[in-house]
């Protein structure tokens, strides 16, 4: 006779009905215990799913497992019966069959939870955190970190495809003077400097063109030290790094837009993905007009101008318009005031198809009102009137019709109003529209909507510092190269600068970089950085453009936030396995930690806490 395997001869997800009258080994956690007048009925998990089990009195261990609490870890021998027709569960797998259970061996007893897994209620974070391991248990957790697995094992098989190579950038590196804060490791044997984890690859995957090797690829942590938002944890996170040589900006949308299609076609549950085979015809800030397949692209200056925002949710229809010139020449005071004080100053419109309500202007008003703003001018369709309403039309009068006629829109609609420097109400207005397409429901949520930005800035005034600085990444290309520097106004200059968006969320930022010494050297001299400072800092991929580089381009969508599109999560820590929390801290390991005196002389280090007041 075969001796049986020690834990199971079978996961708890793969009995079912043609398997009736084997004898069976499971093992897994107590996922719940009902007793039903003397039979204990168990839904025994493992990773793989459920399988139930029945215990009669006379079943040797009975008593025992009586006692047992939620999440205890047995082993159990028995038979696979048919269950009547009258309990299968048609939501489970192995819902037509039970165990009818003839030994039971507790391989472990669990305490008293302070978290159950059963039924998934909501818990305070801290405890979730700090019980992360039967935190994971729960269904709907462990299913994103599967997910997470899957997910990043097809964009693996999507980038071979393709003909790219992983490659291992390293994690010990040295700190860099742009971007967020580095965290910095200490070095024992140089006393008195310091490594500092990579906020991301970017110079070695550039070095790694210049290396020769074309198509580069990597699943790269990076670290940020960070304050901390629901879609960005502190610490670490994960992208797709990637860099390509001998490419134009066309090259990488070419690469990148296929992986990114068939990764949430793969695993979008149906929903309705952005198709790569579609012609769009795009208009560049200059009035260049050219069609292209893939994506829908615009402009940084177009995607502000129409949505408030560089990550606009194009599951909303609408677009916000410059309305200026319907008030330029009086008829509402206010916004010709507002228009006539500054060259700068505009009038945005934000349609409302199906708006056209009293209540519903009132509701955005108020709302306008919670968020710090004085109010939300409107007019509406108003059923008493048979026409436009609201103290913008009344003032405005007869030329409101074509207002509104102008944005498209007619009876049983509306439109609001914000005015002053774009600048300053851009995000504002986003906002609003954002509210508008939810509250009348316009949002088709069964859908992810990609689009590319494109040709950000390449400089941007900083007022505090009253100079030109970079406004996105220091070693792209400018568009027009070395004569766009020394002859345009820097913020007139775009830049060979991408992003992708999906639903209102930036997955990625990409470039074509710099690879010319002399264009690097005169983009830093723009943002106040001398030569020398340019060496110092950047010295290593500085000499490696002087030893023959060649074009190149890249890009880094980020996984967490990929799969938490995918898995319909809104915090990012439902999709990493060992997040930290809020404060940046890992309450599960207990870090950061003050360490031993030992450890810092050591490394040379006195601690300098703040001295509180």
């Amino acid at each position: 006779m075969t001796s049986m395997h020690a834990y199971r001869t079978h996961n708890c997800g793969a009995l079912r009905a043609s398997d009736t009258g084997v004898a069976v080994r499971l093992s897994g956690w107590i996922h719940r215990k009902r007793d039903h007048g003397g039979l204990v009925f168990i839904d025994l998990r493992d990773h793989y799913g459920l399988t139930q089990l029945v215990l009669h009195p006379e079943t040797p261990g009975f008593s025992i497992v009586e006692r047992l609490r939620a999440e205890s870890v047995i082993r159990v021998d028995g038979e696979v019966i048919a269950r009547d027709a009258s309990v299968v569960n048609p939501n489970l797998p192995t819902g037509e069959i039970e165990i009818r259970v003839s030994a039971v061996e507790v391989l472990s007893e669990a305490a008293e939870l302070p978290l159950p897994v059963f039924g998934e209620p909501d818990y305070p974070e801290e405890i979730r955190l700090k019980h992360r391991y039967l935190d994971l248990r729960r269904e709907t957790l462990h299913k994103n970190i599967v997910l997470r697995s899957r997910v990043i094992q097809s964009i693996r098989n999507h980038m071979f495809a393709q003909g790219f190579n992983e490659f291992q950038t390293p994690i010990l590196t040295a700190s860099s003077p742009e971007g967020a804060r580095d965290f910095l490791v200490p070095s024992r044997i140089h006393p008195g400097q310091f490594f500092a984890l990579p906020q991301a690859p970017q110079q070695y995957k550039q070095l790694l063109m210049m290396s020769g090797f074309d198509r580069y690829f990597q699943i790269a942590p990076c670290f940020r030290d960070e304050d901390p938002r629901a879609d960005r944890l502190p610490g670490e996170f994960y992208q797709l790094d990637v860099e390509m040589s001998f490419v134009t900006q066309e090259d990488v949308f070419a690469a990148i837009e296929p992986v990114m299609h068939g990764v949430f076609e793969e695993f979008g549950q149906g929903r309705r993905v952005s198709p790569i085979s579609e012609t769009h015809t795009f208009t560049n800030d200059f009035g260049a007009t050219f069609e292209h397949k893939g994506f829908e692209r615009l402009t940084y200056a177009q995607s502000m101008a129409w949505y408030g925002s560089d990550k606009p949710d194009l599951r909303n229809p609408i677009k916000m318009a410059n309305v200026s010139e319907h008030f330029r020449d009086g008829g509402f005071g206010l916004f010709a005031k507002i228009l006539g004080a500054d060259a700068k100053n505009q009038i945005w419109a934000i349609p409302a198809p199906t708006g056209g309500s009293r209540a519903f202007c009132d509701r955005m008003n108020s709302w306008a009102q919670g968020e710090g703003q004085p109010g939300l001018g409107y007019v509406f369709w108003s059923e008493d009137q048979g026409g436009w309403g609201g103290p913008i039309a009344k003032n405005l009068g007869e030329p409101t019709q074509a207002l509104m006629e102008s944005l498209g829109l007619g009876a049983g609609d509306a439109a609001f109003f914000v005015a002053g420097d774009p600048a300053v109400f851009a995000k504002f207005a986003g906002l609003a529209r954002t509210r508008v397409g939810t509250e009348l429901k316009l949002v088709d949520e069964n859908q992810f909507k990609f689009c590319w930005i494109v040709d950000f800035p390449m400089f941007e005034w900083n007022e505090d510092e009253k100079k030109v600085d970079f406004s996105h990444n220091p070693f792209s290309m400018p568009q027009g190269g070395l004569e766009a520097l020394e002859t345009q106004d820097p913020l007139t200059i775009r830049a060979y600068q991408y992003d992708i968006v999906c639903n209102g969320y930036e997955l990625c930022s990409g470039a074509i970089r710099n690879h010319k010494p002399e264009i690097m050297l005169k983009a830093f001299e723009i943002a106040g950085y001398g030569p020398e400072v340019v060496e110092e800092q950047f010295g290593g991929m500085l000499n490696a453009f002087r030893y023959g580089a060649p074009p190149h381009g890249g890009l880094a969508p980020g996984i967490d936030r990929i799969v938490m599109l995918l898995a319909d999560q809104v915090a990012i820590r439902e999709v990493i396995a060992f997040p930290l929390n809020q404060q940046g801290q890992d309450l599960l390991m207990n870090a950061p930690a003050n360490v031993l005196d030992k450890q810092l002389k050591e490394l040379h280090i006195r601690t300098a806490p703040p001295i509180k007041v």
